[in-house]
């Protein structure tokens, strides 16, 4: 059974609804490979006995003749969210250790979805990062290339699905990470509207931004698990939105627009290409990967439209403001008294709680929260925070007034192909730097996806990315969809992987 790992999540999906592979069977194959590429660093926990029970309960559901899309596929969960089957860290040694009582939501309607939980994902302490290597227990490995970096801070879900040690992983996007990694892995991912998904159960950074969604080989894949994981959850998640779970899987057959044909899918489609996402700050190999993808759209019929979003390069430093400053809030509750990491010794109470977050947080956590804390201290909030948000309104003004336009927009996901494992590590900025193309959507709560479109340098993936208007997901998933028919970018793999 060897070949079951290169099976994507509907494939699976058949073989087990015609009861020719049972979830057990599945899930033991991707355990034993999973143990196998242990030093890509991806899982962070591991429980054979848990997963293959899932799998046992799955095939018995299967057996008494019911069907749903996700019923024995195995998929595994980033270390954000809260399982009570599998620890939790969050990738830092503050939470080293810890069980919740309880799943997040996300992770509770995939389950009640028939997924089986593969395991937990490495990723960015506290999901602060861009390349995966701030987390406490080692960085990931891209499987493309063991040199370099999966991306961040979803790097661990990246690097599972691309190696092909699970089908699909959720993973949480707050400035970009579900699609940066996404990008720089060839593999497809999506974020959804801000309040899509419930944020209960994940466990914070920035919380007006903190978005969860799946990552998976194909936008089929990803619809299938979005139509798990969206819908309200009004009681538990202030944030969350009130209205009803769609099924993207079905709408990937529906015509985007009226004058659409078998010929050409996406006639009709008018496409936005920001100037600002297409300037010298980004590199000509990415550029030529992205214009060939554009192409391609064309071919199927789409329109390309120049537009403006002319507050793009105000996007990193009022991220890097708000952001901060939310997790100077959410981080607090980390103390060392009621739960997470305490020091050994200390002299008083003071003492401990110093000792407590200065050993339990890594360096770039505690890089954020300070910035955070400044930014929203007496005198610096009316300048900083403040203006940030004002910044905020604008950029999302920005892309209302595109939408009058186009009906999606596109461009590269981020201006490089990944770089190797430390070369950003002394010089915090460059990496955030690398975020000017994902953040104006994070800010606006804007639906975004990365979607393979070829290869750069070095032979390393190249991410398109689309952003649509708000719960747009349908169409972003059908644009995707229609592109990876007429291309195989999104069933490339890693040559020491296939």
């Amino acid at each position: 059974m060897s070949e079951l790992y290169q099976l994507d999540v509907m494939a699976l999906a058949a073989k087990l609804a015609a009861r020719e592979v049972s979830s057990v069977e599945v899930t033991q194959a991707l355990l034993e490979r999973a143990k196998a590429n242990a030093d890509l660093g991806a899982y962070l926990a591991l429980d054979e006995e848990t997963s293959l029970a899932q799998a046992s309960a799955a095939d018995a559901r299967l057996a008494a003749g019911e069907r749903a899309p996700l019923l024995g596929v195995p998929i595994a969960h980033k270390d954000i969210f809260v399982t009570k089957d599998f620890p939790t860290t969050a990738g830092s040694k503050m939470l080293e250790g810890y069980r919740s009582p309880f799943d997040a939501t996300v992770v509770a309607k995939l389950a009640a979805a028939g997924a089986v939980t593969l395991g937990k994902l490495n990723c960015d302490e506290f999901a602060m990062g861009s390349g995966n290597d701030n987390s406490a227990y080692g960085p990931v490995l891209n499987p493309w290339d063991k040199t370099r970096v999966p991306g961040g801070s979803s790097g661990g879900s990246s690097a599972a699905v691309a190696a092909r040690l699970v089908p699909a992983a959720t993973g949480t996007d707050t400035g970009g990470s579900i699609r940066q990694p996404a990008s720089f892995t060839g593999i497809t991912g999506i974020k959804p509207t801000y309040g899509r998904c419930s944020r209960y159960g994940m466990v914070a950074y920035a919380s007006s931004l903190d978005q969860a969604g799946p990552m998976a080989r194909s936008a089929k894949d990803c619809a299938l698990l979005l139509s798990a994981m969206v819908g309200p959850d009004l009681d538990r998640d202030s944030t969350s939105l009130d209205r009803p779970v769609e099924d993207y899987a079905a709408a990937l057959g529906l015509p985007l627009s009226p004058e659409a044909t078998v010929a050409q899918p996406l006639k009709g489609l008018r496409i936005g290409l920001p100037q600002e996402f297409f300037g010298a700050g980004c590199a000509p190999d990415v550029l030529a990967a992205v214009h060939a993808a554009l192409a391609e759209y064309e071919k199927l019929g789409a329109t390309l439209v120049e537009i403006r979003l002319p507050r793009t390069e105000l996007a990193i430093p009022a991220y890097y403001i708000i952001a901060p400053a939310e997790a100077s809030s959410n981080l607090s509750r980390f103390d060392g008294v009621k739960f997470g990491h305490r020091a050994k010794d200390y002299a008083d109470l003071s003492d401990m709680y110093k000792k407590s977050r200065s050993e339990g947080f890594g360096e770039e956590v505690q890089r954020r929260i300070l910035t955070g804390a400044y930014v929203l201290s007496h005198g610096y909030y009316d300048a900083y925070y403040l203006k940030a948000q004002q910044i905020r309104r604008l950029i999302a003004q920005d892309f209302q007034s595109a939408f009058e336009q186009c009906d999606l927009i596109a461009g590269p996901v981020a201006p490089s192909v990944a770089w190797k494992i430390g070369e950003k590590s002394d010089d915090p900025v460059a990496a955030y730097l690398a975020d000017i193309y994902t953040l104006p959507a994070s800010l606006s709560g804007l639906p975004g996806m990365s979607v393979p479109a070829g290869f750069g340098s070095d032979g390393m993936p190249v991410g398109l990315q689309l952003i649509g208007n708000y719960f747009q997901e349908a169409r972003l998933l059908g644009a995707a969809h229609h592109f990876q028919c007429a291309t195989d970018w999104h069933t490339r793999a890693p040559k020491d992987f296939a």
